[in-house]
């Protein structure tokens, strides 16, 4: 009879594992294992020390601590870290760690981020434990994937595996609240996956049914501000020919059309900020709306703002084609622009290279004994930096599994810390001895 994980591994021992073709483990394999065992109270202890550095993305002075501590955690394994400061794009700056290998494996681009959404005027700070739940801001999103990270890598060079891998690691300062301009702030990240053959996400363990799953894509984030003009007039006339609705009403017809017409899978589209009257407008900074007038006047401007999300840029630009359409049927009288905002994250789609990855995964799932992960919904993940390098192939949630990310309370789950940390150190470690693809 199978033992539940917990159980297994608070047994006396770990019982050797086999394959699916029924070999005994590798004693690398094994050893990774035994040394992710054996450092969770070190890990544990590393993840409270980076939860209680408040790194708010534009606490730059928190964002270059976390950053000083994982270069503390990456050097002693063999890694050159550079930090890239990034004060012309407005934010604190990023980590780029290289370690240099045997030059034949498959290169490995490994993908976080320092920064949280909670700044220093959060009434959210601190680390609590209850039991194997850790709260704290940012404990799974992503200060746990850093802490799996560098698990996963020190298992690796203890266990011997590591000295032939070739990988990056970037960790960006601010991928909860991103540089402009935006090619500026992912310039490093972009030219890293360049320079690689497949890419590590290690954030959030996304769950499903409380089952494991695989992200094989995630989707885009990109804004969109819709400016509404029309007739004014007194409201006695309104609607009537010769005069029309006004602008609102011609705001209301276009948003209430994308609500109808525009639903499609994988698509989400929101309005986040609506303002209208005699004069509309929206702050420099698209954080916030105005608006005057009378209740006695037909309004003569509007204004709206919000996002979509797509799994694909066919999808991106088929959807931006219909919200384009459905602003061109103009009640009479009025006249409505669309403005696309190309500051956000792109798509990353899921493609056949993802899936092989998430096989390879899988197979390690089968090494340790653990469930096959089935292939999770994109719609369940927000956007994140690993799109903008999706020219390669590339598997997402490699980090801690945990609940309320981005809101007061947050937590981690200390039990994927060990089962994540394995999984990526065994994956790491068998796609060092893949060939890479020839360029």
């Amino acid at each position: 009879m199978r033992l539940p994980l917990a159980a297994a591994f608070m047994a006396a021992g770990l019982a050797l594992a086999t394959t699916a073709h029924g070999a005994p483990r590798d004693p690398a394999e094994r050893k990774m294992v035994e040394v992710v065992r054996a450092e969770h109270g070190r890990n544990v202890e590393l993840l409270k020390q980076m939860v209680l550095v408040n790194s708010g993305s534009m606490n730059f002075a928190g964002v270059e601590r976390v950053g000083r501590m994982m270069r503390a955690e990456l050097e002693p394994l063999g890694f050159q870290v550079r930090w890239i400061p990034m004060a012309e794009a407005g934010r604190a700056g990023h980590i780029v760690a290289t370690h240099k290998g045997n030059g034949r494996g498959k290169r490995m681009l490994l993908v976080g981020h320092l920064d949280t959404v909670f700044e220093p005027d959060s009434p959210f700070q601190g680390w609590t434990v209850r039991g194997d739940i850790a709260e704290g801001p940012g404990s799974s999103d992503m200060k746990g994937g850093l802490v799996i990270m560098v698990s996963a890598l020190r298992a690796m060079q203890q266990a011997g595996t590591l000295k032939d891998a070739d990988i990056t690691v970037v960790l960006t300062g601010d991928e909860e609240k991103p540089g402009s301009p935006i090619a500026l702030a992912r310039r490093d990240l972009i030219a890293a996956g360049q320079a690689s053959d497949v890419a590590l996400d290690f954030e959030g363990l996304s769950r499903e049914g409380g089952r494991d799953t695989g992200s094989i894509a995630r989707r885009s984030s990109n804004s969109w501000t819709l400016k509404v003009k029309a007739r004014s007039g007194h409201s006695s006339g309104v609607c009537m020919q010769g005069v029309g609705c006004g602008a609102i009403y011609e705001l209301a017809r276009i948003i209430d059309t994308f609500r109808r017409e525009l639903p499609e899978p994988n698509l989400t589209y929101n309005v986040a900020l609506v303002s209208g009257g005699a004069q509309a407008s929206i702050n420099p900074a698209e954080t916030a709306v105005s608006a005057s007038g009378k209740a006695n006047i037909i309004a003569a401007e509007a204004v709206a703002l919000g996002d979509i999300r797509t799994l694909s840029p066919e999808q991106d630009a088929r959807v931006r084609a219909k919200m384009e359409a459905i602003v061109a049927r103009s009640l009479p009288n009025a006249e409505a622009k669309i403005a696309f905002a190309d500051t956000g994250y792109p798509a990353m789609a899921p493609t056949e290279g993802n899936r092989r990855l998430l096989a390879r995964l899988n197979e390690v799932n089968r090494t340790l004994d653990l469930p096959e992960m089935p292939t999770g919904d994109p719609a369940s993940r927000g956007a994140g930096d690993i799109a903008f390098v999706s020219f390669i192939d590339g598997l997402v949630g490699l980090g801690m599994a945990g609940q309320g990310s981005h809101a007061p309370g947050e937590t981690a789950d200390l039990k994927s810390l060990d089962v994540q940390a394995m999984r990526a150190a065994l994956l790491m470690t068998r796609l060092s001895k893949e060939p890479r693809p020839a360029r």
